[in-house]
């Protein structure tokens, strides 16, 4: 029986739209042009990085990166309109939530002062291990103190979160928003997909 549901960050509960902005404006695109950009690059295994190389071959990446790390600390505003009313629906149907994703340093703390109905928030950052690695998963089922057969995960990502909680164990649904899930989508993959956060508490209960 599922017990608690762990939710990825970026993508499943925070809209990154201020950092892709961000990079968009490095590369001198509009946001919409580098998202397509992005979402090519995903499908074709570049990543972030290497579809900014890729755009703008000369570009001191490193030089940027403050920058863009602060663009990753989550506010408010850049909460996805259907976490607050889902993390209360789970919450009256006894579900314990957890949020843990690979996010830099900063990010945990951020998220603890909007004042999420939580039971833990943590990051690859804080634990020193990052996903696809199953030590990450191994994290998850210590915070929650519950055996990874009680544990559903939420990740935008087949790649690094639907297939790696599925070996640990755990019940993996994928949500495909954000550039990473909706360029998952976009292919063939055999995963519990849900709609939208709203879904969750109807496919558990």
């Amino acid at each position: 029986m599922i017990r608690w549901v762990v939710f990825d960050i970026g993508g499943v509960l925070v809209d990154e739209a201020r950092l892709w902005r961000g990079w968009a404006g490095l590369v001198g695109m509009q946001e919409a042009e580098f998202r397509a950009a992005l979402a090519s690059g995903i499908r074709a295994g570049k990543g972030i990085g290497g579809t900014v190389r890729e755009l703008a071959p000369g570009l001191d990446i490193r030089a940027h990166r403050q920058r863009m790390a602060a663009l990753e600390i989550p506010e408010e505003g850049d909460l996805y309109p259907d976490v607050r009313p889902a993390l209360a629906a789970l919450r009256r149907a006894g579900a314990r939530i957890g949020i843990a994703g690979n996010q830099p340093h900063g990010v945990a703390e951020a998220l603890a002062t909007l004042d999420l109905p939580a039971d833990f928030i943590a990051t690859s950052a804080q634990w020193g291990v990052a996903k696809p690695d199953a030590g990450f998963f191994a994290r998850v089922a210590a915070a929650a103190g519950a055996p990874p057969q009680a544990i559903a995960y939420v990740g935008d990502r087949l790649d690094n979160d639907v297939a790696p909680a599925r070996a640990a164990g755990m019940r993996a649904l994928f949500l495909p928003r954000g550039p990473w899930g909706e360029a998952h989508d976009a292919t063939g993959y055999d995963a519990e997909r849900v709609p939208d956060l709203a879904a969750i508490a109807a496919i558990l209960g």
